[in-house]
């Protein structure tokens, strides 16, 4: 299974935030408006750095026969160079 493109789980998110947003001004709810609007900054934030992540590891290797420990070692040697 192929990750899903980045701008789809962005939109995504917008989608989710904007209909939440959508029914607080309609409420006429600012204070829950502005917390919205605040979550809704933080993570994006915080998506976007886990996908920054996600694009920058290595494919997963087409075979399933791939060393665990071989892995854990690449993960390591990834944490530590940053």
């Amino acid at each position: 299974m192929s990750p899903r493109a980045r701008q789809q789980i962005l939109d995504n998110l917008d989608g989710i935030y904007r209909e939440a947003y959508e029914r607080a001004k309609a409420a006429k709810d600012e204070r829950r408006m502005a917390d919205l609007d605040a979550a809704y900054q933080r993570e994006q934030l915080l998506l976007e750095v886990l996908l920054d992540i996600r694009d920058g590891l290595p494919a997963a290797p087409s075979t399933k026969s791939r060393d665990p420990l071989a892995s854990l070692e690449a993960l390591r040697r990834l944490t530590r160079s940053t």
